[in-house]
């Protein structure tokens, strides 16, 4: 066989040679081939692959390893999302929490201010009755105290003041 025959021209007379082999008996689908002349156009077909279907192999591997990296990646950018998104989660959990927390202290800040306020109102207003009470008393004696003061000063103008 030439070296310069193409592949497909190997493979069409290595097809012509199966088909036009002697079957065997009592065996259609048998036939006899010669083995060395078969393996030598194997061989050939073999060296005659053009470089660009070694090379496809090589690109089909190549291809295989960037997908399972771009899996792996994918798969780690996923994971990371989702762990991303659960900490977020988590953060809204919490700030949700000291948010309900906060309003709670508010709630208490205000109904003690509210309690702060009556019970000062009503100490203030205790005190000024007190301190009411207390003047009216004194303004009773100082209205009493002058009262007699004008009855004695009274009585004492129509008296001399030397009399002995």
């Amino acid at each position: 066989m030439k070296e310069n025959n193409h592949v497909e021209d190997l493979i069409t007379e290595l097809y012509d040679m199966v088909q036009d082999a002697r079957g065997l008996p009592l065996g259609a689908d048998k036939c006899i081939l010669e083995r060395d002349r078969v393996l030598d156009m194997l061989d050939e077909i073999t060296a005659q692959l053009p470089k660009e279907i070694k090379e496809s192999r090589t690109i089909v591997e190549s291809r295989n390893t960037v997908i399972s990296q771009a899996r792996m990646e994918a798969q780690n950018i996923l994971t990371q999302a989702q762990e991303k998104a659960q900490e977020l989660v988590k953060e809204e959990t919490i700030y949700q929490e000291a948010k309900r927390i906060s309003e709670e202290m508010v709630r208490t800040a205000q109904a003690k201010i509210l309690e702060l306020k009556r019970v000062s109102s009503s100490y203030i207003d205790d005190s000024l009755s007190q301190t009411e009470e207390a003047i009216a008393k004194v303004l009773g004696e100082v209205r009493d105290t002058r009262s007699k003061f004008r009855s004695m000063t009274a009585t004492g103008e129509t008296k001399p003041e030397n009399q002995e």
